[in-house]
């Protein structure tokens, strides 16, 4: 899903009081995660993942292989945490 920018934003300002929910240990991406991750984004939509302590490129290639993993949009990588959306059949986010 192409997000615009007014969207982002929009979603960037949601996530900005949410805690990690995910957690991408020393193995890296691993099945186990993206399913944990797919998880949080059927329940919650926009979902904070903690990275591993890599530099900024490794830490957005990691991002976008959770993203394409999970059919998810990525948001925002901020340090260590990246944000990761995908509307659910609930829809519990409405975007602009």
């Amino acid at each position: 899903m192409k997000l615009s920018g007014k969207q982002l934003n929009h979603l960037r300002s949601l996530a900005h009081h949410l805690k990690p929910v995910v957690t991408v240990g020393a193995a890296g991406v691993t099945p186990a995660v993206a399913s944990e991750l797919e998880v949080a984004l059927t329940s919650h939509e926009l979902v904070k993942i903690r990275l591993p302590s890599l530099g900024k490129g490794e830490k957005r290639e990691l991002l976008e292989r959770l993203c394409t993993m999970t059919e998810s949009s990525p948001v925002q990588l901020i340090g260590r945490i990246g944000v990761a959306f995908r509307t659910s059949p609930n829809q519990l986010i409405r975007l602009p």
